[in-house]
């Protein structure tokens, strides 16, 4: 099992958000670039990095930081936040970053989507975020009455890299992930499901491996220490 430290930034800094509320932030480091080394430092392998200001406003923000994480760490980073275009994601990916991960716009112009994972084969990952199994958008500020499981099915015939499934009820809550929904995803689609959302102690890694899921992206619980990341790390890669 994979797991990957997430580095949300925001006006340039790593924060962490509660249930996607722009307004709920803690700031953990004034340098994205610092904490990426740090992660890698105590074992990390991957790194997931959104940039928050990007999701917000449609656009990137923070390239710069981005760009300067991928310079100082030797380990593969994915990113996602306002990704729109092509231009974007050939830019990510010509610095460095390993795949991108598009999500609102993905949902909203599949026809696009389709033709951008065919162009870059398994480079691209699908970010579904959900609010009570209902998708949510723009950065997390808008619901829709779209069923997330129902929703991945339709993606299931496109060469992705892996699909992130963020439950924002659970994201920064410190309260375990949404187990059934990611099972449930998991079935649902052929690629490999990262957990986002909740995970915030070892049993919750146990529990995740345990049922199969093959990654899943921790934030808050590193942050305030109520986990380690080498610990977590022993549990996903020890031998069954």
């Amino acid at each position: 099992m994979q797991l990957l430290p997430a580095i949300d930034i925001l006006n340039g800094k790593c924060v962490r958000l509660k249930q996607g509320d722009y307004g709920r932030e803690t700031v953990y480091a004034d340098n994205p670039a610092e904490m990426a080394q740090h992660w890698v430092r105590h074992g990390a392998e991957y790194l997931h990095v959104v940039d928050l200001d990007g999701a917000k406003k449609k656009e990137p923000v923070n390239r710069q930081s981005v760009y300067d994480i991928v310079k100082t760490v030797e380990i593969p980073v994915e990113i996602g936040g306002g990704i729109r275009n092509e231009k974007t994601i050939r830019d990510y990916l010509d610095a460095g970053i390993d795949r991108v991960v598009i999500g609102t716009l993905a949902l909203k112009n599949p026809d696009w989507f389709q033709k951008m994972s065919e162009q870059f084969p398994n480079k691209l990952v699908l970010g579904i975020d959900a609010r009570n199994g209902l998708v949510a958008t723009e950065g997390w500020l808008e619901t829709s009455r779209t069923s997330a499981v129902e929703l991945a099915r339709n993606f299931c015939n496109l060469p992705l890299a892996a699909l992130v499934y963020t439950d924002i009820a659970k994201d920064g809550m410190m309260e375990g992930p949404n187990f059934d929904e990611m099972v449930a995803m998991q079935q649902a689609v052929p690629f490999p499901v990262i957990a986002s959302g909740g995970v915030s102690s070892l049993d919750d890694i146990r529990k995740l491996r345990q049922l199969g899921l093959p990654a899943c992206i921790i934030g808050k619980a590193l942050y305030e220490g109520t986990m380690q990341l080498k610990d977590a790390l022993n549990i996903a890669t020890a031998l069954q």
